[in-house]
């Protein structure tokens, strides 16, 4: 088993309820614990900015599951939420991202971990920091370290229902 962390975001429809049940359907996967998940967070939208906000989330996965076997359960849960790719970095239903799994390092064509922009991001740094802030991302330092030199302006930790 090891410890794998997925960001989760969504602009369109009900985001909060994509976010919510994506997480769910993260811990249904087969040889995967869904261990810890971040607060929600409201963010401003990351290169395309003409699209509503995100609400944006983390979770910590303890699994068995090997990262490309992850990244594609991540893709099936994205496109049964009705996820169409037609525009990099524009609005979607459902984005979910791998960013790390402990002890791997990986470079292909269809996934690089850690993610290779983890640390630009104050949407992913934010709820990350909510389950591991002493996660130390290779070459990069912990996510506490990160989150401390990033701008989070506009970025807003909701309140749970």
């Amino acid at each position: 088993m090891t410890l794998g962390y997925v960001a989760l975001g969504s602009n369109l429809g009900s985001p909060r309820q994509q976010v919510l049940d994506a997480c769910a359907a993260l811990a249904q996967l087969p040889d995967t614990r869904l261990l810890r998940r971040s607060a929600l967070y409201r963010t401003p939208p990351w290169g395309v900015l003409q699209q509503p906000p995100f609400i944006n989330a983390v979770v910590e996965l303890d699994t068995g599951l090997s990262p490309q076997a992850l990244l594609q359960a991540l893709l099936s849960i994205e496109q049964r939420a009705g996820r169409v790719r037609t525009e990099r970095n524009g609005p979607r239903t459902l984005d979910l991202d791998l960013l790390h799994m402990d002890g791997v390092r990986l470079d292909s064509p269809e996934l690089t971990l850690p993610h290779p922009r983890i640390a630009e991001r104050a949407f992913v740094l934010l709820p990350l920091n909510d389950v591991a802030p002493t996660l130390s991302l290779p070459g990069l330092g912990t996510v506490a370290q990160l989150l401390a030199g990033i701008d989070t302006a506009g970025c807003d930790r909701l309140l749970e229902p």
